[in-house]
């Protein structure tokens, strides 16, 4: 499959997509709390969107019953809602798609639940600044290798490490496209940045090892030795200049 090259009234759907992403975690940051339920955060995206006249990206996407993934402490990425409480110390990831007028927007933030220790909220501060070394390099000349191994190098000299298996992925008319993003040195330059290009860049850390395993449900992807995992994701604009976060 191609790259493809979005064109200005496309980017301009985008945007909106986009906007509607960034609401919706601005949501979630006011009201994720002690004894909030997961089905309740499902819920209050949901509403969000259908206000916008958007539909979940994710809903019935391979297959998945959920419309927003919601992934509590060692779950990785595509943990799904249920009737479940969050507690005070708890960290929940949280990854929302949008789409509407045919483009789709993509964002994942980690939350700390109540009170959460040092090192929890250590592990969400460095999965987000990791995003921020890779958007660096989101530029046109550079090689999507160089987005990949700046998030790997900046979370190593942390002290933590980077989740191999799954990966960031360009985003549009789909909500997965091509190039696919690692968030690793992958010893191979891989495809030239160019203006029009739209990516989700999305490093997924964890406090143990990077290995990871699906659980029964064939969607919850979790830790193997338990460690906290967070997951930290934006849709960005290539530009002729410096990149354009479509999701903040």
């Amino acid at each position: 499959m191609a790259i493809i090259i979005k064109n200005a009234a496309q980017i301009e759907k985008m945007r909106v997509s986009g906007r509607i992403v960034k609401e919706a975690h601005e949501l979630l940051a006011k009201i994720i709390a002690p004894g909030i339920s997961t089905r309740e955060i499902e819920n209050s995206v949901v509403s969000l969107l259908k206000k916008n006249r958007a539909t979940p990206s994710f809903k019935g996407y391979r297959g998945f019953p959920r419309s927003i993934c919601i992934s509590v402490n060692q779950e990785v990425i595509h943990g799904m809602s249920d009737f479940r409480r969050l507690n005070s110390g708890d960290i929940v990831s949280v990854d929302i798609g949008a789409y509407k007028d045919g483009f789709h927007g993509d964002a994942a933030r980690t939350y700390g639940v109540g009170a959460i220790s040092e090192e929890a909220q250590f592990l969400i501060d460095v999965t987000r600044q990791s995003f921020y070394e890779g958007v660096k390099f989101a530029k046109p000349l550079n090689f999507v290798n160089n987005i990949s191994t700046a998030i790997e190098e900046y979370v190593v000299a942390q002290g933590l490490v980077v989740v191999r298996e799954f990966v960031g992925h360009g985003v549009g008319a789909e909500i997965h496209e091509e190039p696919e993003i690692t968030n690793f040195n992958q010893k191979k330059r891989g495809p030239r940045l160019k203006a029009g290009m739209t990516i989700a860049i999305e490093p997924m850390v964890t406090l143990g090892s990077h290995e990871v395993e699906i659980l029964s449900d064939g969607w919850t992807v979790v830790t193997k030795d338990g460690s906290l995992a967070a997951h930290y994701e934006n849709t960005v604009l290539i530009t002729d200049g410096e990149p354009e976060i479509l999701t903040i």
